[in-house]
């Protein structure tokens, strides 16, 4: 039967791919992508559900940006744009193998979308936010999540992904995640996506 994706905190891992500060004034819509990435770690941290970091490059692109709040995390760097290197593998294998991967950064286009291949042919579910990835044009972000839901991941959405995690206003961890969803997601450009839906 195929999976409906529902999540659940004790498959999951999140995934978060190159935020970085040289794609700071490229990437469309970056700091509401990286606003909303931050509150995806912080629900994590309460859910204890682990994360994963990489950065592109960053001698040349730049060190992970402050406001995601990740100084905590181990930077994976690469030169790839598949976020599944070695070091990552062998974090993955650590975790026990998570069967759904969260996951946010940029570009769409780029390594999100080669993240999302990899991670799929290993039969792990992937759960793109899409209001938490980007590229530097709409068009390309667009077609990517196009694509990618094709291939077979879920789109989601930054509050859907943290209601979806606690699943009950009884949850011991909800009003920490109500704190996080006090303030709606800023709109980031994705409602055209839906007239080509």
């Amino acid at each position: 039967m195929a999976s409906i994706g529902r999540l659940s905190t004790k498959d999951a891992v999140l995934l978060l791919c190159d935020m970085q500060e040289k794609f700071r004034p490229n990437i469309f819509q970056f700091p509401n992508i990286v606003s909303n990435a931050a509150r995806l770690l912080k629900a994590s941290r309460v859910l204890g559900i682990p994360a994963i970091l990489t950065e592109q490059y960053p001698k040349g692109l730049g060190p992970t940006v402050a406001e995601l709040e990740a100084g905590d995390l181990t930077a994976y760097a690469k030169t790839s744009f598949t976020m599944m290197i070695d070091e990552v593998e062998k974090q993955m294998q650590a975790l026990g193998n998570p069967k759904q991967a969260i996951l946010c950064g940029i570009e769409a286009h780029a390594c999100i979308a080669c993240t999302t291949y990899d991670l799929l042919e290993k039969g792990i579910e992937v759960h793109i936010v899409a209001d938490a990835v980007s590229s530097r044009s709409q068009t390309d972000r667009l077609f990517a999540l196009s694509r990618l839901k094709q291939s077979g991941a879920f789109l989601t959405t930054t509050e859907a992904v943290l209601l979806q995690l606690v699943q009950d206003a009884k949850h011991p961890n909800f009003k920490e995640i109500q704190r996080l969803l006090a303030h709606p997601s800023p709109d980031t450009g994705l409602l055209s996506f839906f007239s080509a839906l």
